[in-house]
């Protein structure tokens, strides 16, 4: 119906009433301020924003690069120092008998000492040179080549100061590889744990020769007699005894490790990825872990030692038999009670997991 002149609706236009939308939805002129209300279809964009922030915190957090394993520099020079500690113990142990085979049984029995401290002293010294790289493939072949390079220097030294035959032919070779495959091993992302496993390792290491002091006071202790089956008794303790020490040793510098990295990133970024149980858990094992892989090593690549040390009589044969079985005895033991101290105590650090207020109200 259209307006006629003069009426009272005559100022206003035939244009049809605006219909309010009846969706049920607030608009966003009605919306209280302050509310979290959001159409429905910008939800989504929100939630895809908030979780590209939170990789950006994370990447912030990590300088976009591999982690950083503080304290690098302090680990690569204990681990150089004790490695040539250990060369220059098996060199004097060797030297100071008569040549043939004395020499030979002492060699396979330093053996796994020098293979370890070569392993470490690989892990270190390239997490050492691969700390500041930012691209994971370009870090893993520097952390590969610089184990290379401490594997050649190592066995230059080994040629060099020790007899030149197949036994130190073979401690060198052996020497070069646990190194290169130490170095492959601070490649990993995770430079932190490795870090951690490396201290851990050193940790249980110089414990056991310092612990060697208190064998024999131990083994009295333990009721060692005069009668053979007394003092093996008696041995099987102490070596437990010195397994059980050097894990939880081991474990609590994992622990420390980890933590005090932790804080250094916080001051050094301002921020620092959390690493989870796992992490803990496999720091806690690594020093028991790289027992066990320095046994494979000696088994592999220092075989024709072990067998010619073993053939020079019967008891030399049931000696070797007995150190084998004893060095993955440990190494098991090492790795249990390392990542058992771990988590126990990282568990320990772990507060209530904090409750939403949301989610005590009762739903409407």
């Amino acid at each position: 119906m259209s307006n006629q002149p003069g009426s009272s609706t005559a100022a206003e236009t035939d244009q049809p009433e605006a219909v309010e939308p009846t969706t049920g939805e607030p608009t966003a002129a009605e919306a209280p301020a302050g509310s979290d209300h959001r159409p429905s279809g910008e939800a989504g964009t929100d939630d895809a924003a908030a979780g590209h922030e939170a990789v950006a915190d994370e990447v912030v957090a990590t300088g976009g690069r591999p982690e950083f394993a503080p304290g690098a520099l302090a680990l690569g020079l204990l681990s150089i120092g004790w490695l040539a500690a250990m060369l220059w113990s098996t060199h004097e142990a060797i030297h100071s008998t008569a040549a043939g085979v004395t020499a030979i049984s002492l060699s396979a029995y330093a053996l796994p000492g020098v293979i370890t401290a070569a392993l470490v002293t690989g892990a270190t010294v390239a997490l050492l040179a691969t700390n500041r790289l930012g691209r994971a493939t370009l870090r893993f072949l520097a952390a590969v080549g610089t184990g290379l390079l401490v594997g050649l220097v190592t066995a230059v030294a080994i040629n060099l100061t020790y007899a030149d035959n197949a036994t130190t032919n073979t401690i060198a070779g052996t020497a070069a590889a646990a190194a290169i495959i130490g170095g492959a091993m601070a490649g990993a992302r995770q430079a932190r744990v490795v870090g951690a496993i490396t201290l851990a390792t050193l940790t249980a290491q110089i414990f056991v020769v310092l612990f060697s002091r208190a064998r024999d006071p131990l083994s009295e202790l333990f009721g060692a007699g005069e009668t053979q089956q007394s003092v093996l008794d008696a041995a099987k303790w102490v070596s437990r005894t010195e397994s059980l020490l050097a894990g939880l040793l081991a474990g609590l510098a994992a622990y420390l490790y980890l933590t005090w990295s932790r804080r250094r990133a916080e001051r050094r970024d301002g921020a620092a990825s959390p690493l989870r149980w796992p992490a803990y858990l496999v720091a806690g094992a690594g020093a028991g872990l790289l027992l066990l892989l320095t046994e494979v090593i000696i088994r592999i690549g220092g075989r024709g030692l072990l067998d010619l040390a073993a053939a020079l009589s019967e008891a030399d044969e049931v000696a070797q038999t007995a150190l084998g079985t004893s060095r993955v005895d440990n190494g098991i033991w090492v790795l249990f009670v390392g990542a058992l101290t771990t988590l126990i105590v990282f568990g320990r650090t772990l507060g209530p997991r904090p409750v939403d207020d949301d989610e005590d109200e009762p739903a409407a």
